[in-house]
This record gives structure tokens, sequence and C-alpha cells, in this order.
């Protein structure tokens, strides 16, 4: 089976939402590590602390798969970028390989975002 063909501005759009997404991700993470601060401040018992240290190397770990992810979007665009510079009049007629690895890669990563979210959000409300 031949891999998916789309248009350059398809490409772009899709990068584009995805940066601003990962932008909304990186804030959230802020928040959450003030949140889980008030917790650490609040609760000294050993079970408790052991779970603040689980979400922050959770978070630690999320920044880098967002980091990653970032710098791959970044390159892809920059190839993007330098065949539209070079033909200027193509970009609209020729298809390019969708990106559907990368794709998978960040549903896969919004997937994980939002379960370790929706168990720290639950945490919280437990023990705050």
């Amino acid at each position: 089976m031949l891999p998916k063909s789309v248009y350059l501005r398809d490409l772009h759009f899709e990068h584009g939402v995805w940066m601003k997404e990962f932008t909304f991700f990186e804030e959230e993470l802020e928040i959450f590590q003030r949140r889980l601060e008030d917790v650490a401040s609040q609760n000294s018992d050993m079970e408790i602390m052991s779970k603040v240290e689980s979400f922050q190397n959770q978070f630690i770990l999320q920044k880098e798969v967002l980091q990653k992810l970032s710098h791959d979007i970044k390159a892809h665009e920059s190839i993007l970028a330098r065949y539209a510079q070079e033909h200027p009049t193509a970009i609209d007629h020729v298809h390019f390989h969708d990106h559907s690895s990368l794709r998978e890669e960040v549903d896969t990563f919004r997937d994980l975002f939002v379960e370790m979210k929706r168990k720290f959000l639950r945490f919280c409300a437990e023990w705050l």
C-alpha cells in the first residue's frame, strides 16, 4: 500500500496545531508542579511523598517527550519550508508523504498525558 499523500499546507497546519497544544501542555505541567508542591508541603507521610516523587518524575518525562516531539516537528517544518522556498509555485500542487508516524507519536503522547493528568487530579483531590 502506498503511503498517504497530503499537501504541504496541511502538514504545516497540523504542525502549528501541535505546537500550540504543546505550549498548553507545558503550561499545565507548570501548574501541576505548583499543585504538587502544595501537596508535599501539607503531607509528610512517606507513602504520599513517594507518590509526589513519582508524579515529579512523570512531569519531567512528559517535558522531555514534549521537547523531543517539538524538535521533530521543527525539523520536519524546516524541510517543508526549504522545499517551499525552492519550489514556490509547486507547494499547492505537489503531494508530500504524510507524517503519519509523527502523528501517531503525538496522539500517543496526548493519550498518556491525559491519563497522567487524570491520575494526578484524583491524587490532589484525595490529599488536599
